[in-house]
């Protein structure tokens, strides 16, 4: 069933002689309500919103004043009154309308000033479950959508970040606000209700270990528009969505110009590979090129992780993007600074590195205060055509003792760490995925190859190369281990491997031709082993 129009036309402009205020985030609330209150309109709040305008000096009429019943169970029942939503609700042209105000002494509300209360930040902080429910506005919302229903007569804001142009807009239009205005923030309006079900919704959802929630919603608050997105035609914006998973979105920008839509890309998948390193393992270092690694190492210095998973790919490294699961080091930067590079990321940075980094106007350091979990959930989430994809995050990981040794020899124990090393690289590199890995840093890689055979004699000529560029008389893949996202299908691309100089494989296993490839790697005196779980990366 719809509900009919009664086509009442909008008036362009709406004088605000009422306005109700009721916020949880009281940032420049008092300046706001004093520029309301010089410009004639009747101040009504509640509870702490009331005291800290009263508390100004300004005159203000408490909520229970206007609905004429107090505030019940601790605030949960205050503004859920006929006296305020048919104030906020009434069509101001409507004879009948108007009839129904009259008769239940409803006055109108012109202006509601909402912000409501703070769940996502609760949620974020690791609060109880009695605190973030009782951090679920009820009242907030139905207010806000009741406003933004009427912006034909009523302006409903949100945000602080509206006050100064609805009061500016209020002293340059003799106290009213244009049809146009309270439309955009009547659109603003829902769209912060709907993050705000969705960030409540998806709690339940996780608390419960529901994983397929029957309806989802996803929200998130804009921290900027970009100049463009992956390319200069299409129109793009970042949003965050209260996660506090360390990374891109919560690290403080030290130094540069503002990250594009693809920095923001390739930095996110940068940190998350580094977190794959805790400081146990050594400092780490990812090289980041569109998203794929370019070289990756842990050594016992930063430095010379550094510098070892430069020498993965010299060539493709230029103009790429760095991340440490250490703080940035002097000795390291020195050598960053010598190569063109777009953003570098770590959980923090020395005073000194951060002198010779800033050499480099343009390049931008971002500092994130801690390591990401790379065993925590979270989702993924893709847009198709018509809908959603939505997984959980790629949070698995393949301890020793998980392996299964197929071949006749078994692989040794520096093989054993390089191929865990590999195996865990390989996990953030596009599929088709091939890592080769020795001593702890990358040799050659191939990503995002339709046939894996290709990935892997992809990432030996890459090794080729990088040993050409490093003066060596050998590929760097010569006694490297070598690691496959998927199993192999046949037997070529293990052979290939084998014939850059792998003695040792590690995959997931599981093809239909298993034997043949377990019998070509016996045959070629190699180590292998299955890990029984795969790591597609689309």
């Amino acid at each position: 069933m719809t509900v009919k129009s009664k086509n009442h036309p909008a008036p362009d402009g709406v004088r605000i002689r009422r306005a109700l205020l009721s916020v949880s985030d009281k940032s420049g609330l008092v300046a706001f309500a004093r520029s309301l209150a010089d410009a004639g309109v009747e101040l009504i709040s509640t509870g702490g919103t009331a005291k800290a305008i009263a508390a100004a000096g300004l005159a203000v009429r408490d909520v229970s004043e206007l609905t004429g019943f107090p505030e019940i169970m601790d605030g949960r029942v205050k503004t859920l009154h006929p006296n305020v939503h048919g104030g906020l609700l009434a069509i101001r042209d409507d004879g009948e309308h108007r009839a129904a105000m009259d008769a239940h002494g409803i006055e109108a509300i012109d202006l509601a000033v909402i912000n409501l209360y703070p769940f996502e930040e609760v949620r974020a902080a690791g609060g109880e479950a009695a605190e973030i429910i009782e951090n679920i506005d009820i009242g907030g919302p139905a207010m806000i959508r009741a406003a933004a229903k009427n912006h034909a007569y009523v302006t409903i804001v949100t945000d602080p970040d509206d006050y100064a142009r609805v009061a500016e807009t209020l002293a340059e239009n003799d106290g009213m606000v244009p049809l146009a205005l309270r439309r955009e923030l009547a659109a603003l309006a829902y769209g912060r209700t709907a993050a705000y079900d969705a960030a409540i919704s998806g709690w339940f959802a996780g608390d419960l270990g529901i994983e397929a929630p029957r309806h989802r919603g996803f929200g998130g608050q804009l921290r900027e528009v970009m100049r463009y997105g992956e390319n200069p035609h299409q129109k793009a914006a970042f949003y965050v969505n209260g996660d506090r998973r360390p990374g891109v979105a919560t690290a403080e920008l030290l130094q540069g110009k503002k990250l594009s839509y693809n920095n923001i890309n390739d930095t996110d998948a940068a940190f998350e590979l580094v977190s794959e390193f805790a400081l146990a393992d050594g400092p780490a270092c990812a090289i980041i090129k569109h998203a794929n690694p370019c070289g990756v190492a842990v050594a016992s210095s930063q430095a010379d992780a550094y510098r070892r998973a430069l020498r993965c790919d010299p060539t493709s490294a230029f103009g790429g993007i760095l991340a440490f699961n250490c703080e940035l080091e002097a000795e390291t930067a020195e050598e960053i600074v010598k190569l063109m590079t777009e953003v570098i990321i770590a959980p923090a940075v020395s005073a000194a590195a951060q002198q010779i980094i800033a050499k480099k106007k343009n390049l931008r350091l971002l500092v994130t205060g801690a390591m990401a979990d790379p065993a925590a959930a979270g989702v993924h989430v893709k847009s198709v055509a018509g809908g959603l994809l939505v997984q959980e995050r790629d949070n698995g990981r393949i301890a020793q003792s998980a392996l299964q040794v197929v071949t006749k020899r078994a692989p040794s124990d520096a093989e054993i760490a390089d191929l865990l090393f590999a195996f865990r690289v390989g996990k953030h590199v596009k599929s088709n995925a091939i890592v080769y890995a020795r001593d702890g840093a990358t040799v050659g890689i191939g990503a995002g190859q339709m046939s894996r055979v290709d990935s892997a004699r992809i990432a030996a000529r890459k090794s080729e190369d990088a040993a050409l560029a490093a003066g060596e008389a050998k590929p760097l893949t010569a006694g490297s281990v070598v690691a496959s996202d998927a199993f192999f299908p046949f037997a070529d691309g293990l052979l290939s491997a084998v014939e850059a100089g792998a003695t040792a494989v590690i995959q997931p296993g599981g093809s239909m031709r298993d034997a043949e490839v377990i019998a070509a790697a016996d045959e070629a005196g190699i180590a292998m082993v299955f890990t029984g779980m795969r790591h597609f990366r689309h």
